[in-house]
């Protein structure tokens, strides 16, 4: 990848991990984020989701939105990357909001961006895979740049605690318009879905700048002006306009998947994901099945930071023996 590259990946670590709470708080009564802890010991999940990044950007164009509340924990696990990758939201205003805040930064950087969105919540067994179909998206947008690609993981076993896409019609490039999506189907609904080629939904997403900027002004174009004005009132310190912080705790809460992609299938598509040992670590019971299915791996020698501040196999371990 040369300098002259248009690619970025934003990571998405602002989340609470609320459905994973009784998991992650400690004997003190400490809920530590999820992104903040392992699967087993060694790098965090967030950490994770940097070194799937760093698979096809350099730091110096990955970004993170974490959220002002989790300062304790960030602070410290983000020094590898230039301060102004690092995308504090005041409030969580919803994953909508984190991700257009972001969003509205890098292209003021570079308007020319393609970005991999990413989230930090994840376990992958065979990274190999998911980078190669991150790079095919990618390839993809250099012949159709106001393509919105989501990466759908073919499912490995029925679980009615995730996201599906239904794939539509094959568009002759590897890739299909997007049906519908359902979210959390009971097991018979996610066994029909599978039968009919249901992919799991990842919620890794690959587009340029400009066609997810469209997404947001078709559906909230107010709120791309006020925060767009935030942004530049922070540029220009001698602004008297108001600033992002200021305004970000006033903005409604906006879901991306709900508010955004779900209204606007016509502009997606979906590229199938071989299995790959993907899991998205949201409840307990996501954990466990990670946990019964992963092989605890030793930890790569050229990773010197981002160990976490808890592991959930220990902390699962715990509990179940309390239990």
């Amino acid at each position: 990848m040369t300098e002259e590259s248009h690619d970025w990946a934003l990571v998405l670590a602002a989340g609470d991990g609320t459905r994973l709470r009784s998991l992650t708080t400690v004997g003190s009564g400490i809920s530590v984020p999820k992104q903040f802890c392992s699967l087993y010991g060694g790098p965090s999940l967030l950490h994770e989701a940097l070194r799937r990044a760093r698979a096809v950007v350099p730091d110096q164009r990955t970004c993170v939105v974490v959220a002002e509340q989790h300062r304790t924990w960030w602070a410290g696990a983000l020094r590898s990357l230039p301060a102004e990758n690092v995308i504090v939201q005041a409030k969580n205003r919803g994953t909508g909001l984190g991700i257009l805040l972001s969003l509205l930064h890098i292209l003021t950087r570079d308007p020319k961006a393609r970005i991999i969105l990413l989230p930090s919540d994840q376990y992958v067994s065979q990274e190999s895979v998911l980078t190669a179909a991150i790079k095919h998206a990618l390839t993809r947008l250099e012949w159709r740049a106001r393509e919105t690609i989501l990466l759908g993981v073919r499912p490995e076993e029925r679980d009615p605690d995730l996201g599906y896409i239904v794939p539509g019609q094959n568009d002759g490039g590897g890739a299909h318009c997007v049906a519908r999506f359902v979210e959390k189907p009971s097991l018979i609904v996610a066994n029909e879905l599978i039968q009919a080629g249901g992919l799991w939904n990842a919620f890794i997403i690959v587009s340029t700048g400009a066609a997810l900027l469209d997404l947001f002004c078709n559906r909230f174009p107010e709120i791309v002006g006020v925060l767009s004005a935030a942004i530049r009132s922070d540029q220009n310190k001698n602004s008297a306009c108001t600033g992002v912080d200021e305004i970000y705790g006033s903005l409604p809460v906006v879901d991306f998947s709900r508010d955004i992609l779900a209204e606007q299938l016509a502009t997606l598509r979906v590229l199938p994901v071989p299995a790959c040992g993907w899991s998205d670590l949201g409840t307990p019971e996501r954990v466990a099945g990670a946990l019964r299915r992963a092989s605890r791996l030793e930890t790569p020698a050229d990773v010197q930071e981002g160990f976490a501040y808890l592991s959930l196999a220990h902390q699962y371990e715990r509990l179940s023996y309390a239990g």
